[in-house]
Order: C-alpha cells, then structure tokens, then sequence
C-alpha cells in the first residue's frame, strides 16, 4: 500500500481541519464519458452505453460509453505503440517524465473545486471530503511520484575478478490498472503516478459506478502531455 509522504499528511490534516474557506460545491456538468484513446475521445464500438447515476438521488447523470472487448483491444494496442523502444514516454528523460506529472498535479489543482464537486456527485461522499481529501490527496500522490521520476535507479554489485555488475531499472511494458468506486480519484492517482513515472504506458479502467473524475482527469493528461488510454 502506497503511504503519503508525512508532509502531505500533516497538511492534509491542517487543511481538513482548519477553518479555511473550502469552494462552494455546485451541481458540474458531465464534461466527458467517451473512451479516451490516443488523446481522442471515442465512441464505443460496439454503439453501447451505460447509466452512472447520481447515489444521493437516484437520477441518472450521464450516458456512458461501454467499453467491450474490441475497445479493450484497441486501447491495449494504442498503448504498446506508445510504449514502443523509440517512442517518446519510455525515451524520454526521466526528470521530462517528472515535470509533465507535476503539471498533471499543477492541473487537477487549479480544477479541484470542479473535480470535487463531480467527485461527490457521481460518487455520494461529502463535498468537503472530496475536496480535502480525495483530490488534495491525489494531487499530493502525483507530485510525490513525480519527484521519483529521476531517482529511481539501479546499483553496481561487488564481485570477485575483472568484471563490471550492475542492475538498470527499465520499464517492462504496459500496466493494465483497474479501480474501485470508493475511491475514484485517489485510487486513479494511486495506479497512474509511479506507473507513469518509470515511464511504462497505462491503460485504465474505472469502475463503472464512478468513471466520471478519472474521464475529466484523461483530458487533464492530454493538457500536461501523458500518453494515456482509457
């Protein structure tokens, strides 16, 4: 399980408790409910939808495109090309991979009030919840596995005679992430960020109870420059 670094903790716990002014919360409109594939946003292929609905009220939301086993596919593709030895994430360097999830982390910020608001209502949990620690927690998840962008690295290893040993982190391939719906966001944060900051590809599955915050956060990506496929 992935812990908060202290400092996050501790301000998370300032901020919920503090007297701070939090954003009003207002009824968002559902932004985006394609599937997001090559920055684009698609149509399921099969021409399917599904309801998220409103748990505090019953009333339904949106429409929700249905991904299938095709759309899985060309998904999973979309994501090897992009993880392919040449291709710009994995190539790139480390600290370059870093700075584009801090503008990740800059964005969802500056959106917070708006994402938190979705967040409570395609999900049911308190606004000041969503607010203080859903998103604030996320946002904290992705600058601290931004920072471990360019520190993660391997060792030279003793050994008997003229030779040379040492071990190189690489990224492997592409990570096939599925969340929960309690945790939309921060379990979005929580699969992306130190999959994303070792440079392999993602593609992303939210529960279909609660897709909304991590769709509006694909289009985030897009904005910070991440190669995602959801």
């Amino acid at each position: 399980m992935l812990r908060l670094p202290r400092t996050i903790a501790t301000n998370l716990w300032k901020l919920k408790y503090s007297t701070a002014a939090i954003p009003s919360c207002k009824k968002p409109d559902a932004l985006y409910s394609g599937i997001f594939v090559n920055n684009e946003w698609h149509k399921s292929k099969s021409g399917k939808t599904f309801e998220t609905i409103n748990p505090a009220t019953g009333e339904i939301i949106t429409e929700v495109q249905y991904g299938s086993k095709d759309d899985v596919d060309f998904a999973v593709n979309a994501a090897h090309d992009a993880f392919k030895l040449g291709s710009p994430w994995r190539t790139m360097d480390a600290s370059e991979r870093g700075r584009i999830l801090y503008k990740l982390a800059d964005l969802m910020e500056r959106d917070a009030a708006y994402i938190a608001s979705l967040e409570t209502l395609d999900n049911g949990k308190p606004y000041r919840v969503s607010y203080t620690v859903d998103v604030s927690s996320a946002i904290g998840v992705l600058r601290y596995m931004a920072g471990w962008a360019d520190k993660n690295c391997g060792t030279t290893i003793p050994s008997n005679g003229k030779t040379f040993a040492y071990t190189r982190h690489e990224p492997v391939g592409v990570c096939g992430q599925i969340i929960p719906w309690n945790f939309p966001l921060l379990m979005f944060s929580w699969k992306i960020a130190p999959a994303l900051a070792m440079g392999t590809t993602v593609v992303l599955k939210p529960a279909e109870q609660t897709p909304l915050s991590a769709l509006y956060v694909a289009e985030l990506a897009k904005e910070a420059g991440l190669p995602l496929a959801f």
